[in-house]
Protein backbone atom coordinates (compact mmCIF):
# COMPACT_ATOMS: atom_id res chain seq x y z
CA UNK A 1 0.00 0.00 0.00
CA UNK A 2 1.46 3.37 -1.02
CA UNK A 3 1.15 5.49 2.09
CA UNK A 4 3.13 7.89 4.20
CA UNK A 5 2.06 7.24 7.77
CA UNK A 6 0.23 10.24 9.29
CA UNK A 7 2.11 11.83 12.17
CA UNK A 8 -0.85 11.44 14.51
CA UNK A 9 -0.14 7.70 14.65
CA UNK A 10 2.99 8.37 16.69
CA UNK A 11 1.37 10.12 19.66
CA UNK A 12 -1.90 10.37 21.49
CA UNK A 13 -3.53 13.59 20.29
CA UNK A 14 -6.87 15.10 19.33
CA UNK A 15 -7.03 13.29 15.97
CA UNK A 16 -6.28 9.88 17.50
CA UNK A 17 -8.86 10.47 20.26
CA UNK A 18 -11.52 11.44 17.71
CA UNK A 19 -10.80 8.30 15.68
CA UNK A 20 -10.86 5.95 18.68
CA UNK A 21 -14.57 4.98 18.26
CA UNK A 22 -13.80 3.70 14.75
CA UNK A 23 -11.34 1.13 16.12
CA UNK A 24 -14.44 -0.98 16.81
CA UNK A 25 -14.29 -2.09 13.16
CA UNK A 26 -10.70 -3.38 13.59
CA UNK A 27 -11.76 -5.13 16.81
CA UNK A 28 -14.74 -6.77 15.09
CA UNK A 29 -12.68 -7.95 12.12
CA UNK A 30 -10.08 -9.50 14.42
CA UNK A 31 -12.82 -11.11 16.53
CA UNK A 32 -14.40 -12.73 13.46
CA UNK A 33 -11.01 -14.01 12.30
CA UNK A 34 -10.73 -16.01 15.55
CA UNK A 35 -13.47 -18.32 14.26
CA UNK A 36 -11.71 -19.17 10.99
CA UNK A 37 -10.58 -22.77 10.65
CA UNK A 38 -6.79 -22.97 10.60
CA UNK A 39 -5.12 -25.35 8.19
CA UNK A 40 -1.96 -27.19 9.16
CA UNK A 41 0.27 -27.86 6.15
CA UNK A 42 2.70 -30.74 5.72
CA UNK A 43 5.41 -28.27 4.85
CA UNK A 44 7.00 -26.54 7.85
CA UNK A 45 6.09 -22.84 8.04
CA UNK A 46 7.74 -19.77 9.53
CA UNK A 47 5.74 -16.54 9.28
CA UNK A 48 7.52 -13.21 9.74
CA UNK A 49 4.95 -10.45 10.11
CA UNK A 50 3.96 -7.43 12.10
CA UNK A 51 1.04 -5.85 13.92
CA UNK A 52 2.42 -2.34 13.32
CA UNK A 53 1.67 -0.92 9.88
CA UNK A 54 4.66 -0.05 7.72
CA UNK A 55 8.26 -1.19 7.55
CA UNK A 56 9.56 -3.34 10.37
CA UNK A 57 12.30 -5.35 8.63
CA UNK A 58 10.24 -8.42 7.70
CA UNK A 59 11.91 -9.09 4.36
CA UNK A 60 15.42 -8.71 5.77
CA UNK A 61 14.61 -11.11 8.60
CA UNK A 62 13.18 -13.67 6.16
CA UNK A 63 16.48 -13.57 4.27
CA UNK A 64 18.46 -14.12 7.49
CA UNK A 65 16.25 -17.04 8.52
CA UNK A 66 16.80 -18.60 5.11
CA UNK A 67 20.59 -18.31 5.58
CA UNK A 68 20.33 -20.13 8.90
CA UNK A 69 18.10 -22.97 7.73
CA UNK A 70 18.78 -23.50 4.01
CA UNK A 71 21.39 -26.18 4.66
CA UNK A 72 18.98 -28.15 6.85
CA UNK A 73 15.83 -27.71 4.75
CA UNK A 74 14.79 -27.25 1.14
CA UNK A 75 13.50 -23.72 1.65
CA UNK A 76 11.18 -21.45 -0.29
CA UNK A 77 9.99 -17.90 0.30
CA UNK A 78 6.25 -17.21 0.21
CA UNK A 79 5.12 -13.65 -0.53
CA UNK A 80 1.52 -12.72 -1.26
CA UNK A 81 1.34 -11.04 -4.65
CA UNK A 82 0.76 -7.31 -4.38
CA UNK A 83 1.30 -5.22 -7.51
CA UNK A 84 3.29 -2.56 -5.65
CA UNK A 85 5.71 -4.92 -3.89
CA UNK A 86 7.81 -6.15 -6.80
CA UNK A 87 10.92 -4.71 -5.10
CA UNK A 88 10.54 -7.03 -2.10
CA UNK A 89 9.92 -10.04 -4.32
CA UNK A 90 13.11 -9.25 -6.24
CA UNK A 91 15.08 -9.08 -2.99
CA UNK A 92 13.75 -12.46 -1.88
CA UNK A 93 14.47 -14.02 -5.30
CA UNK A 94 18.08 -12.86 -5.01
CA UNK A 95 18.46 -15.14 -1.97
CA UNK A 96 16.35 -18.20 -2.78
CA UNK A 97 13.28 -19.65 -4.47
CA UNK A 98 10.06 -17.65 -4.32
CA UNK A 99 6.40 -18.56 -4.82
CA UNK A 100 4.06 -15.59 -5.01
CA UNK A 101 0.32 -15.95 -5.55
CA UNK A 102 -2.70 -13.87 -4.60
CA UNK A 103 -3.48 -16.44 -1.91
CA UNK A 104 -0.91 -17.78 0.60
CA UNK A 105 -2.72 -21.11 0.81
CA UNK A 106 -2.30 -21.66 -2.94
CA UNK A 107 1.40 -20.78 -2.63
CA UNK A 108 1.85 -23.31 0.18
CA UNK A 109 0.07 -26.00 -1.84
CA UNK A 110 2.47 -25.33 -4.73
CA UNK A 111 5.43 -25.46 -2.35
CA UNK A 112 4.35 -28.90 -1.13
CA UNK A 113 3.87 -30.12 -4.71
CA UNK A 114 7.40 -28.97 -5.56
CA UNK A 115 8.76 -30.91 -2.56
CA UNK A 116 9.95 -27.94 -0.51
CA UNK A 117 9.92 -28.77 3.19
CA UNK A 118 10.20 -25.29 4.74
CA UNK A 119 8.27 -22.18 3.73
CA UNK A 120 9.36 -18.76 5.03
CA UNK A 121 6.44 -16.38 4.70
CA UNK A 122 7.16 -12.67 4.34
CA UNK A 123 4.09 -11.17 6.05
CA UNK A 124 0.91 -13.02 6.98
CA UNK A 125 0.36 -12.90 10.75
CA UNK A 126 -3.16 -11.58 10.11
CA UNK A 127 -3.90 -14.54 7.81
CA UNK A 128 -5.66 -16.64 10.46
CA UNK A 129 -6.47 -19.52 8.08
CA UNK A 130 -2.92 -20.88 8.37
CA UNK A 131 -1.50 -22.69 11.40
CA UNK A 132 2.15 -21.60 11.40
CA UNK A 133 4.89 -23.63 13.08
CA UNK A 134 6.75 -20.44 14.02
CA UNK A 135 5.26 -16.94 14.08
CA UNK A 136 7.47 -13.88 14.60
CA UNK A 137 6.17 -10.34 15.12
CA UNK A 138 8.58 -7.60 14.02
CA UNK A 139 8.80 -4.08 15.43
CA UNK A 140 11.04 -1.16 14.54
CA UNK A 141 12.85 0.23 17.58
CA UNK A 142 12.33 3.82 16.43
CA UNK A 143 8.58 3.58 15.82
CA UNK A 144 7.78 1.13 18.60
CA UNK A 145 4.01 0.79 18.95
CA UNK A 146 3.28 4.41 18.01
CA UNK A 147 0.46 5.80 20.12
CA UNK A 148 -0.61 2.26 21.04
CA UNK A 149 -4.06 2.50 19.44
CA UNK A 150 -5.63 0.19 16.89
CA UNK A 151 -6.33 1.31 13.32
CA UNK A 152 -7.48 3.92 12.34
CA UNK A 153 -6.70 5.81 15.56
CA UNK A 154 -3.25 4.26 15.76
CA UNK A 155 -0.81 2.10 13.81
CA UNK A 156 -1.66 -1.32 15.32
CA UNK A 157 -3.50 -4.00 13.35
CA UNK A 158 -4.11 -6.10 16.47
CA UNK A 159 -4.04 -5.57 20.22
CA UNK A 160 -0.70 -6.20 21.94
CA UNK A 161 -2.26 -9.16 23.76
CA UNK A 162 -2.00 -11.13 20.49
CA UNK A 163 1.78 -11.27 21.04
CA UNK A 164 1.16 -13.99 23.65
CA UNK A 165 0.15 -16.30 20.81
CA UNK A 166 3.27 -15.68 18.71
CA UNK A 167 6.54 -17.60 19.01
CA UNK A 168 8.78 -14.55 19.36
CA UNK A 169 9.21 -10.82 18.93
CA UNK A 170 11.95 -9.31 16.79
CA UNK A 171 13.15 -5.73 17.24
CA UNK A 172 14.98 -4.03 14.37
CA UNK A 173 16.79 -0.73 14.71
CA UNK A 174 19.94 1.27 15.34
CA UNK A 175 18.93 2.28 18.85
CA UNK A 176 17.92 0.06 21.75
CA UNK A 177 14.45 1.08 22.92
CA UNK A 178 14.30 -0.15 26.53
CA UNK A 179 10.83 1.31 27.07
CA UNK A 180 9.51 -0.62 24.07
CA UNK A 181 11.21 -3.83 25.23
CA UNK A 182 9.67 -3.50 28.69
CA UNK A 183 6.21 -2.97 27.20
CA UNK A 184 6.44 -5.95 24.84
CA UNK A 185 7.88 -8.28 27.51
CA UNK A 186 4.58 -8.00 29.37
CA UNK A 187 3.08 -10.09 26.57
CA UNK A 188 6.00 -12.18 25.31
CA UNK A 189 9.52 -12.29 26.80
CA UNK A 190 11.08 -14.12 23.85
CA UNK A 191 12.64 -11.06 22.22
CA UNK A 192 15.53 -10.83 19.76
CA UNK A 193 17.36 -7.69 18.63
CA UNK A 194 19.06 -6.64 15.39
CA UNK A 195 20.32 -3.70 13.36
CA UNK A 196 21.23 -2.97 9.75
CA UNK A 197 24.89 -3.22 8.74
CA UNK A 198 26.14 -1.85 5.37
CA UNK A 199 27.99 -4.30 3.14
CA UNK A 200 29.33 -1.85 0.53
CA UNK A 201 30.38 1.07 2.73
CA UNK A 202 33.86 1.23 1.14
CA UNK A 203 32.35 2.12 -2.23
CA UNK A 204 31.26 5.53 -0.88
CA UNK A 205 33.33 8.64 -0.34
CA UNK A 206 31.90 9.92 2.95
CA UNK A 207 33.84 13.18 2.69
CA UNK A 208 31.36 14.23 0.01
CA UNK A 209 27.87 15.58 0.68
CA UNK A 210 24.82 13.48 -0.18
CA UNK A 211 21.21 13.69 -1.24
CA UNK A 212 19.19 10.68 -0.20
CA UNK A 213 15.76 9.60 -1.33
CA UNK A 214 13.60 6.62 -0.43
CA UNK A 215 10.08 5.27 -0.54
CA UNK A 216 10.07 2.65 2.20
CA UNK A 217 8.04 1.94 5.30
CA UNK A 218 10.79 3.05 7.71
CA UNK A 219 12.64 6.04 6.16
CA UNK A 220 13.92 7.21 9.56
CA UNK A 221 15.78 3.94 10.02
CA UNK A 222 17.59 4.42 6.71
CA UNK A 223 18.53 7.94 7.77
CA UNK A 224 19.74 6.68 11.16
CA UNK A 225 22.01 4.17 9.40
CA UNK A 226 23.46 6.86 7.12
CA UNK A 227 24.25 9.11 10.08
CA UNK A 228 25.69 6.23 12.08
CA UNK A 229 28.19 5.64 9.28
CA UNK A 230 29.09 9.34 9.02
CA UNK A 231 27.38 10.24 5.74
CA UNK A 232 26.99 14.01 5.29
CA UNK A 233 23.33 14.43 4.38
CA UNK A 234 22.44 17.80 2.83
CA UNK A 235 19.08 16.97 1.20
CA UNK A 236 16.48 14.27 1.75
CA UNK A 237 13.32 13.29 -0.11
CA UNK A 238 10.84 10.79 1.33
CA UNK A 239 8.22 9.23 -0.96
CA UNK A 240 5.28 6.94 -0.09
CA UNK A 241 6.09 3.30 0.67
CA UNK A 242 6.66 1.23 -2.53
CA UNK A 243 6.61 4.39 -4.66
CA UNK A 244 7.01 3.78 -8.40
CA UNK A 245 9.48 6.43 -9.51
CA UNK A 246 8.74 8.35 -12.69
CA UNK A 247 11.32 9.81 -15.05
CA UNK A 248 10.23 13.23 -13.79
CA UNK A 249 10.95 12.22 -10.17
CA UNK A 250 14.51 11.20 -11.01
CA UNK A 251 15.08 14.15 -13.32
CA UNK A 252 14.17 16.52 -10.49
CA UNK A 253 16.39 14.74 -7.94
CA UNK A 254 19.38 14.65 -10.27
CA UNK A 255 18.97 18.35 -11.13
CA UNK A 256 18.99 19.28 -7.43
CA UNK A 257 22.03 17.08 -6.81
CA UNK A 258 23.88 18.60 -9.76
CA UNK A 259 23.13 22.18 -8.72
CA UNK A 260 24.18 21.58 -5.11
CA UNK A 261 27.11 19.30 -6.02
CA UNK A 262 25.70 16.32 -4.13
CA UNK A 263 26.08 12.57 -4.56
CA UNK A 264 22.82 10.57 -4.67
CA UNK A 265 22.19 7.57 -2.43
CA UNK A 266 19.12 5.40 -1.85
CA UNK A 267 18.11 1.99 -0.48
CA UNK A 268 18.43 -1.32 -2.29
CA UNK A 269 14.63 -1.65 -2.38
CA UNK A 270 14.27 1.75 -4.04
CA UNK A 271 17.12 1.08 -6.45
CA UNK A 272 15.39 -2.09 -7.67
CA UNK A 273 12.34 -0.01 -8.62
CA UNK A 274 14.32 2.24 -10.96
CA UNK A 275 14.62 1.82 -14.71
CA UNK A 276 18.06 1.05 -16.12
CA UNK A 277 18.44 4.58 -17.44
CA UNK A 278 17.36 6.19 -14.15
CA UNK A 279 19.92 4.18 -12.17
CA UNK A 280 22.73 6.24 -13.69
CA UNK A 281 24.58 8.42 -11.14
CA UNK A 282 22.69 6.77 -8.27
CA UNK A 283 24.20 4.37 -5.76
CA UNK A 284 22.45 2.31 -3.12
CA UNK A 285 23.50 1.25 0.33
CA UNK A 286 23.42 -2.53 0.48
CA UNK A 287 22.65 -3.69 4.01
CA UNK A 288 22.01 -6.90 5.84
CA UNK A 289 20.34 -7.56 9.15
CA UNK A 290 22.85 -8.29 11.91
CA UNK A 291 21.17 -10.38 14.61
CA UNK A 292 22.35 -9.84 18.16
CA UNK A 293 23.16 -13.17 19.82
CA UNK A 294 22.96 -14.90 16.44
CA UNK A 295 23.62 -18.36 17.88
CA UNK A 296 20.73 -18.06 20.34
CA UNK A 297 18.36 -17.06 17.53
CA UNK A 298 19.65 -19.87 15.31
CA UNK A 299 19.09 -22.42 18.08
CA UNK A 300 15.60 -21.05 18.72
CA UNK A 301 14.63 -21.62 15.09
CA UNK A 302 16.10 -25.11 14.88
CA UNK A 303 14.49 -26.21 18.14
CA UNK A 304 11.07 -24.85 17.18
CA UNK A 305 11.02 -26.19 13.65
Amino acid sequence: MKIIKPLYLNDKNLISYLLTPFTIFTILINFIKNFLIKKKYKIKTICVGNIYIGGTGKTSLCIEINKILKNKFKTVFIKKRYLDQLDERKMLQAHGKLISDENRGISLDKAETKKFNLAILDDGLQDKKIDYDISIACFNSTYGIGNGYLLPAGPLREKLEILKKYSAIFLVGEKKNTKLSSTLKKFNNKIFYSKYVPLNIKSFNRKKRYLYFCGIGNPEEFENTLYRYKFKISKKFVFPDHHNYTNEDLKKLKKIALNDKLEIITTEKDYKRLTKNNKKKIKYLKVELQVENYKKFSNFLKEKI
